[in-house]
């Protein structure tokens, strides 16, 4: 019996604002396959913002 390979991963969603500010978030990416963008708080700036998925570095 071998392992089996995890169907989600962990993507990083990255502020548009530039503060360098992120969340973090599973994706399956089997199903899921377009980039994830979502409007979420920014403490940084106080404000509702884009955030994009980046890679986990």
């Amino acid at each position: 019996m071998g392992k089996t390979k995890r169907a989600s991963i962990f993507i990083r969603l990255v502020s548009a604002a530039g503060t360098g500010f992120f969340y973090v978030k599973r994706k399956n990416p089997r199903r899921i396959t377009e980039k994830l963008e979502f409007r979420k708080y920014d403490p940084r700036v106080n404000k509702h913002v884009l955030f994009t998925e980046a890679k986990m570095k």
